[in-house]
């Protein structure tokens, strides 16, 4: 860990002059206590750094939890040794397809019986925290049940046992992006009305005890919310199809599921603080945890530490080190099949920014965070599945 200054602590050994200079910019924001906590993957974010805790007093910073409100993974030990399996891997991979719309836009065609209760629920939780979510997304409940696209998917996976795990990551979908669009905007507009000078727009916050605050707070709830059971109801579809691959019903041995984009009040320091991880997920003494690697690379469940540093912070994930934008130019379609050789995906160019070499090293990460996180199991996967 490097002490950077009183209000920046860092864990990454890879790190970036501008993703340090952002990383220092929201430190430095008065509102910020005790200081803000880099984690192993931190990489340039909009308004603040991917792979950052951010606790704040009276505050929250809307663009400090991102646009995908609650985002995170979910991973299910099932009874299956590898050796069990048919060989026909593209089947399974297909299957899945069938059955989860992927890709952004991409949503179901009509509710299915497992996502019933689930819509319910949510429209129960939006209608007690007094908001319509058709006033941001028309058809929101045609999305539960989607993956969405970048760096989300769907993932079977072996651990150091040969045990099969399946293992996928999503978030809040469109509706979620759209709760968030508009909260970062209401603050935006907040900060100009009372002439608050930023070091950057995006860096603009609500204030605890104001309607708008109030408002953001219930509505990012029902989003996170909305996340976890859209990763409950994939990973339900994912299970299916994969016990009538395998021939006979999964049955579950464990199941972690996680957010890594999210915000909730916590104690630290002896004050009572908005915590906003932004690429990170809570390690608490014994939390389990989930941390994938990038696509071709191995995936880690793990458990939290309680490191006191760090807001008992871990690592999402591996932290891109080129933009999509630079991946795309910097690799090629040959290079990612070489780089998944032994998996089963769909190889298309829609993927080359997903390239492991466009992330770091998930072995650093792991590394960086051997103070965080103690690992419980190593995954390899061996189908990948991903929306373009």
């Amino acid at each position: 860990m490097e002490t950077i200054n009183s209000k920046l602590l860092n864990w990454a050994s890879i790190l970036d002059d501008k993703t340090r200079e952002q990383a220092l910019r929201t430190s430095q924001l008065s509102f910020i206590y005790p200081h803000l906590a880099l984690m192993p993957d931190a990489h340039l974010g909009i308004g603040a750094t991917v792979g950052s805790v951010i606790p704040t007093l009276h505050a929250v910073i809307p663009a400090a939890v991102g646009v995908d409100i609650g985002c995170g993974m979910i991973a299910v030990r099932t009874q299956y040794s590898l050796e069990d399996l048919p060989k026909d891997r593209k089947r399974l991979r297909e299957a899945i397809e069938r059955v989860i719309p992927l890709s952004a836009g991409h949503n179901n065609r009509n509710i299915t019986t497992s996502a019933e209760p689930r819509i319910a629920e949510l429209r129960k939780l939006a209608a007690a925290a007094g908001f319509n979510p058709v006033q941001y997304v028309d058809k929101w409940d045609l999305q539960l049940g989607s993956l969405g696209s970048g760096n989300h998917f769907i993932e079977v996976s072996a651990d150091e046992t040969n045990a099969v795990w399946l293992f996928l990551h999503s978030g809040s979908r469109g509706v979620g992006n759209k709760i968030a669009q508009h909260h970062i905007g209401v603050a935006r507009h907040m900060a100009a009305k009372k002439q608050i000078r930023l070091p950057d727009p995006d860096l603009a916050h609500l204030e605890e005890g104001t309607p708008q605050f109030d408002r953001y707070i219930a509505e990012l709830r029902w989003a996170q919310h909305f996340a976890l059971l859209n990763r409950e109801e994939m990973m339900d579809r994912v299970s299916t199809q994969f016990g009538k691959w395998a021939g006979s019903p999964v049955r579950e041995r464990e199941r972690i599921n996680c957010h890594h984009n999210f915000t909730q009040q916590e104690t630290h320091y002896g004050k009572s603080v908005w915590v906003s991880r932004k690429g990170a997920i809570k390690a608490e003494h014994g939390d389990p945890g989930l941390i994938p690697g990038s696509m071709g690379t191995a995936s880690y469940v793990v458990e939290g530490l309680g490191n006191a540093a760090s807001l008992n912070s871990s690592p999402h994930g591996a932290g891109r080190e080129y933009s999509r934008t630079a991946a795309r130019k910097a690799f090629s379609l040959p290079e990612l099949k070489r780089a998944m050789d032994g998996i089963e995906f769909r190889a298309t160019e829609a993927f080359i920014d997903e390239i492991p070499a466009a992330y770091k090293p998930i072995d650093v990460v792991m590394r960086d965070a051997q103070d965080l996180v103690r690992i419980r199991h190593t995954l390899r996967q061996f189908i990948n599945v991903k929306g373009d």
